[in-house]
């Protein structure tokens, strides 16, 4: 019995050592059939999403910043350009809140500073954590070497010496130029494909904005293999890690070449400094470019560009001359009377007054209940002496004769009421009323018609509007479109595109009746009694204009602020437009200068140094000189 029990022992043990080797096996063979599921479905399944990973890991790309094209001046003088500099790099992965607080104190950043790059690091948080980003531009050769000098302390940062916009004539052309900041995150949203980078300037007012396209260029891209640390290492192990070329060269931005004269931009540019606030246009008269657009107080677009404090800012945004503002295009202003000349030709295009009828001024015209008063009693004068003498009276007697509307035709005619199609900084369409649009606010009155006629009430127009009016006269009634941008063309001088003078329309008004308006305005500045005669009128040569001094409010009494002693909100306009020379016309200009009293006395003068400046040493020389035109 033992026996047969210890047989029967052990052959239940050997099959329980049996049962259990079979269990070991399949738990074996699952497990192994895992294994080799979880490595086919590592290699072969998603291998190639893997390899991608580890190459994004050890792959690092660099991008390269292209050279953005230059602005300059028919001459080709610089207006915007490019000078190197040192940029502050780093990864937004790299610094934390200790290592963000260390390099404020290392490199004693400002308030202004530590908000910036803050704000850059979030936004590559959200985004890329991992690549290289501009963390302050333009810095100083001081911290520069600082920060390799103290790469210990800093080893999340790095310097890069790369081109950064430069604006050579600071203030000069500011507003027309522009100038660039950050992209912000909405436009970086809608613009990645198109190869910005989060941090990138933009063009961000003037040219700069509505040229961007050609002036950016495109990005250069470098890529190379990084190890743990972060360290470039080469090799030719490295050739299979990195996909598609390893160097793509950055392509140059476009140049712009503008119609400006630098030369005679920055002397107007001097001539307003002196004003509390104005603006100037200058354009050929034969084709509507551009020669100078100067709007005063202006702003630093080196300034604006990458180094604007918050206390600066506020102090531009609360001053009441509004710097930010382009008073050439989009501020429009009553235009007084340099508008006489609408009432005046659309009076003669329906026969409804000639040159020769003398019309009665006595000082004061009565028109129900209400006393429009003029500058002087002029006593009996006809159309040309009412344009030299700027009568009042004569236009209003005019008005009656021609009604609003004919008038308001006629001032659409010459461009005014709508955008002057440069396309530029707002490009303010202004105001021309007519009878119908009094009528959908409140109630037509004929007071409205009368203030019409001298340019005030609610006709508003913009410096480069009147410009192209004055211009359209000079040249026998062609309207151009403003000309401002030449030519575009490649980094290695190729034209890319040519702009040609773009002729709007022909104005609607006789040969005739222009010369009879062109008389009136030779007198002003060249006959005794002239309102701009003592004031503007030039040895050098005969040139013809029209001023202007519209009224705002009512007359200041005091000055309140020191700083603004020739600017206050109630003070008239002061307003100077013509051509020269009388005879063949080469430019029309405008002055305004904002709140700056009379057109005559303080306009002129400014009208005056401005043609001369430009004809200076070139001043053409005829037989009939000395004559009339």
């Amino acid at each position: 019995m033992p026996l047969i029990d210890g047989h029967k022992k052990n052959s239940q043990s050997l099959m329980l050592v049996r049962e259990r080797l079979r269990y070991l096996i399949a738990i074996v063979f699952i497990a192994f059939a895992i294994l080799v599921s979880r490595l086919w479905q590592l290699q072969v399944v998603r291998g190639e999403e893997y390899f991608r990973q580890t190459r994004r890991n050890v792959v690092d790309t660099r991008m390269l910043p292209s050279v953005r094209g230059k602005i300059l001046d028919r001459n080709l003088e610089p207006i915007a350009d490019n000078r190197p500099a040192f940029n502050l790099y780093g990864k937004a992965g790299d610094i934390d809140e200790e290592a963000f607080e260390r390099i404020s104190r290392v490199l004693e950043l400002t308030a202004d500073e530590r908000e910036k790059m803050q704000a850059r690091i979030e936004t590559a948080h959200k985004r890329k954590r991992r690549s290289a980003i501009l963390l302050l531009e333009d810095q100083s050769r001081d911290r520069a070497s600082m920060v390799k000098q103290e790469s210990h302390l800093l080893p999340e940062l790095y310097v890069r010496d790369e081109p950064y916009r430069y604006y050579p004539h600071g203030r000069a052309l500011a507003h027309l130029v522009g100038y660039m900041n950050q992209i912000t995150a909405a436009e970086f949203d809608e613009r990645e494909a198109e190869g910005y980078q989060s941090t990138d300037l933009v063009g961000r007012y003037g040219l700069e904005r509505s040229w961007e396209s050609y002036l950016r260029g495109k990005r250069g891209i470098e890529r190379f293999v990084v190890n743990a640390r972060g360290e470039r290492i080469e090799g030719p192990d490295t050739d299979g890690l990195i996909e598609g070329a390893r160097f793509v060269p950055p392509v140059a931005g476009h140049n712009v070449i503008l119609t400006i004269d630098l030369a005679l931009q920055e002397h107007i540019e001097k001539l307003l400094r002196r004003r509390a606030a104005g603006a100037v246009a200058v354009i050929e008269v034969n084709s509507g470019r551009i020669l100078a657009l100067a709007s005063t107080p202006s702003f630093d677009p080196n300034v604006m560009t990458g180094h604007l404090t918050r206390e600066r800012e506020a102090q531009m945004l609360s001053d009441p001359r509004k710097p930010f503002i382009d008073k050439t295009l989009r501020q429009y202003y009553p235009p007084g009377s340099t508008y006489k000349f609408v009432t005046g030709l659309a009076a003669l295009k329906e026969s409804l007054v000639s040159a020769e009828e003398p019309l009665s001024c006595t000082g004061v015209h009565k028109q129900g209940h209400r006393v429009f008063r003029c500058t002087s009693a002029h006593q009996k004068v006809d159309f040309q002496e009412a344009i030299q003498h700027s009568c009042n009276v004569y236009f209003w007697k005019l008005s009656e004769r021609v009604g609003i509307d004919s008038m308001a035709q006629m001032a659409r005619d010459f461009g005014f009421g709508e955008p002057t199609g440069l396309g530029l900084n707002g490009d303010a369409a202004g105001r021309v009323p007519t009878k119908q649009w009094y009528e959908e606010r409140d109630t037509f009155k004929i007071g409205h018609t009368l203030n019409a006629a001298t340019g005030q009430g609610d006709v508003e127009v913009s410096v480069l509007q009147l410009a192209m009016a004055y211009a359209a006269i000079a040249n026998g009634r062609k309207l151009f479109v403003p000309l401002l941008v030449d030519r575009v063309e490649s980094a290695s001088g190729d034209v890319v595109v040519q702009y040609e003078p773009q002729l709007r329309r022909l104005v609607d008004v006789s040969d005739e009746s222009l010369e009879i308006v062109k008389q009136g305005m030779w007198r002003v500045v060249n006959e005794v009694g002239g309102t701009a005669y003592d004031y503007a009128r030039s040895d050098m040569l005969e040139y013809s204009g029209k001023t202007g001094t519209a009224q705002v409010k009512s007359m200041r009494r005091r000055d309140d602020d020191e700083n603004l002693k020739d600017w206050h909100p109630d003070r008239d306009h002061a307003w100077f437009a013509g051509y020269a020379p009388a005879k063949n016309p080469e430019i029309a200009f405008v002055v305004l200068l904002e709140h700056g009293g009379s057109g005559g006395k303080h306009a002129g003068p400014v009208g005056k140094a401005i043609v001369e400046a430009y004809f200076e040493g070139r001043v053409p020389t005829t037989e009939d000189k000395g004559e009339t035109p």
